[in-house]
C-alpha cells in the first residue's frame, strides 16, 4: 500500500551555488529546505574547476547525501536536485542531476518543470542514433546540447533552449560556471541569492534562509544567468512570451516561509482564507485546518469570520511512503496513519474544515468521515482555490482529467460524494486577488482549461 494523501505533487526542487569551498554541504542544506518539492530521490554534482563529481540515489536528502558522501563531492561550485516524478519511472537512472561529457566538455543539468513535446524530440533523436539511459524529459535537453554545433557549452545550451517549449527552471554546471535559466513564460519559480562571497540559485527563498544567505531577486522569465569567476552575466536570449506563472505555487506547493513571484506565500494563503470566509460564510463553532497546507488559509478564514481556530487534526510527520495494510476491515487506515482528530475539541461541535484543494476526493471523504466519527455535529468543507478540473502539463503531477473529481461532478455532487454538510471553493478572481497576481500573467489552466501553450498532443489549447 502506497501511503500518499490525495494531493497534487510538484516535480522537484533545484539548488546551486558558485564560489564557496563548502559548496556540496551548502547544496545539501538547500535541498533539505526544498525536500517538500520532492521526496523520491536526490543528488548533487560538484566541480573543482577541472572535473565534475556526482552522487545521486533514491531516498531522502538526509539518507542519500550523508556525511560519508559529501567529502567526495569536492569543489567550490555545485548543483543539486530533489525529485518527485511527473514523467518517467522512479529508478536510479531517472535521478538528477544528469552529468555527461560531450563535444562541449563536461556538463551537468537539473530541471524543475515539464517539457510536453519531449517525447517527440526523443523519437527524432533515437532515429538519429541517440541512446537514452532514462525516461526523463530532461535527458532530451542534454542530447540536444551534445549534438549542437557551437563554440562552447553556453552557446549550445542557448541554441537548444531557443527551440524548447514548455516549463523549465534549469541549472547547468560546467567545470567553470553555473548557468541558471528560466523559461520565457516563467511557469516555475527560480530565485537568486548571495551567501558571503558566493552566489546561489534555488527554487524557493526558504533554501537561502537555512544557510543565512540573502535573497537578491527572481531569475526573470526568459533570463539566462551565467555565474563564473568574473561574476554575474545576465542575458535574455529567448523570444519574449506572455508571462504565465503557476498560481498553485502559492496555493500549495511552495513553503509558507518562501517568497515566490515577489510575494510572501504565507500572506497569500492567509488572504485566500479571508476571502474564502467572505465568499462562503457558515455558522459554525470551530475552524479546523487540514494539515499542513490548510493552516494559513484556515487562520485567515477564522480571522475574517470571527470563529475560533483550533488545530484539531494532528499530522504524523514520521510516516514513510509505504505500508502493508493489515486488514481491509480497518476503515480509513491510510489517512489515519497520517491524520488523527483530537476528539475533545471536535465532539459536539460544528466544524469547518479548510484545505487547499480536492483532487480525486478520496482523502477528503475519509477526513470528513473521521471528523464525524470524532463527534462533529456538522462538517463543512472550504477549499482555498477553485475546483481543480484539468490536468497540468507544466511540471505538476496531476491525474488524468477523468480522475479529477471536479471534472466529473458539480460542486453539489462533490459535496454529496465526500459527505460534507456544505462545500465552498474560492473563486478564481478571489484567489488571484489574494495572491496579488494579474490574471493575464498567471497560469490557471488546472482550473480553467485554458493552456498558455500548445499541449502535448499538438492541438491548440
Amino acid at each position: 500500500m502506497e501511503l500518499v494523501l490525495d494531493k497534487l505533487h510538484e516535480e522537484c526542487g533545484v539548488f546551486g551555488i558558485f564560489g564557496d569551498a563548502e559548496a556540496s554541504t551548502l547544496t545539501q542544506l538547500g535541498l533539505f529546505a526544498l525536500q517538500h518539492r520532492g521526496q523520491e530521490a536526490c543528488g548533487i554534482v560538484s566541480s573543482d574547476g577541472e572535473n565534475l563529481y556526482q552522487h545521486r540515489a533514491i531516498g531522502l536528502v538526509a539518507d542519500v547525501l550523508n556525511p560519508q558522501v559529501l567529502p567526495r563531492l569536492i569543489g567550490s561550485s555545485a548543483i543539486g536536485h530533489t525529485r518527485y516524478s511527473t514523467t518517467g519511472r522512479n529508478t536510479i537512472k531517472e535521478v538528477q542531476p544528469f552529468s555527461v561529457t560531450c563535444q562541449h566538455g563536461q556538463i551537468a543539468i537539473c530541471h524543475n518543470g515539464n517539457l510536453p513535446f519531449a517525447g517527440r524530440e526523443r523519437e527524432k533523436l533515437e532515429k538519429a542514433g541517440a541512446i537514452f539511459s532514462s525516461t526523463s524529459d530532461t535527458e532530451t535537453i542534454l542530447h540536444g546540447i551534445a549534438r549542437t554545433p557551437a563554440k562552447d557549452a553556453v552557446e549550445a545550451i542557448r541554441k537548444v533552449l531557443t527551440d524548447t517549449e514548455g516549463a523549465f527552471s534549469l541549472l547547468f554546471l560546467t567545470p567553470n560556471s553555473l548557468i541558471a535559466i528560466r523559461d520565457p513564460r516563467g511557469f516555475r519559480p527560480l530565485v537568486l541569492g548571495k551567501y558571503q562571497d558566493a552566489w546561489c540559485v534555488a527554487s524557493e527563498t526558504c533554501a537561502f534562509d537555512l544557510m543565512d544567505a540573502t535573497y537578491e531577486r527572481e531569475i526573470e522569465p526568459g533570463e539566462m544567468l551565467i555565474i563564473d569567476a568574473d561574476g554575474l552575466h545576465s542575458s535574455r536570449p529567448f523570444e519574449a512570451k506572455p508571462v504565465s506563472v503557476c498560481t498553485f505555487e502559492h496555493v500549495y506547493f511552495s513553503r509558507p516561509d518562501s517568497t515566490i513571484f515577489g510575494r510572501s506565500v504565507n500572506e497569500s494563503r492567509h488572504k485566500m482564507g479571508k476571502r474564502l470566509a467572505i465568499e462562503h460564510p457558515v455558522d459554525a463553532d470551530l475552524i479546523v485546518p487540514v494539515p499542513d497546507s490548510g493552516v494559513a488559509a484556515a487562520i485567515g478564514y477564522a480571522r475574517e469570520s470571527g470563529i475560533n481556530f483550533r488545530q484539531a487534526i494532528i499530522r504524523n510527520h514520521y510516516v514513510g511512503r509505504t505500508f502493508i495494510e493489515p486488514s481491509q476491515q480497518i476503515r480509513s487506515f491510510g489517512v489515519r496513519l497520517k491524520l488523527n482528530p483530537i476528539k475533545d475539541l471536535i465532539n459536539g461541535r460544528r466544524i469547518v474544515l479548510v484545505d487547499d484543494s480536492i483532487v480525486r476526493g478520496t482523502t477528503s471523504k475519509k477526513i470528513v468521515e473521521m471528523v464525524r466519527e470524532a463527534g462533529a455535529t456538522e462538517v463543512h468543507m472550504r477549499i482555498s482555490c477553485p475546483p481543480t478540473a484539468h490536468s497540468c502539463y507544466y511540471g505538476v503531477d496531476t491525474p488524468d482529467r477523468r480522475d479529477l473529481i471536479a471534472s466529473q461532478m458539480t460542486v453539489e455532487e462533490i459535496r454529496d460524494a465526500i459527505g460534507a454538510d456544505s462545500l465552498g471553493y474560492l473563486s478564481l478572481e478571489g484567489m488571484l486577488e489574494a495572491i496579488g497576481i494579474d490574471g493575464s500573467r498567471a497560469c490557471s489552466a488546472c482550473w480553467t482549461g485554458k493552456y498558455p501553450t500548445l499541449i502535448a498532443n499538438g492541438k491548440a489549447a
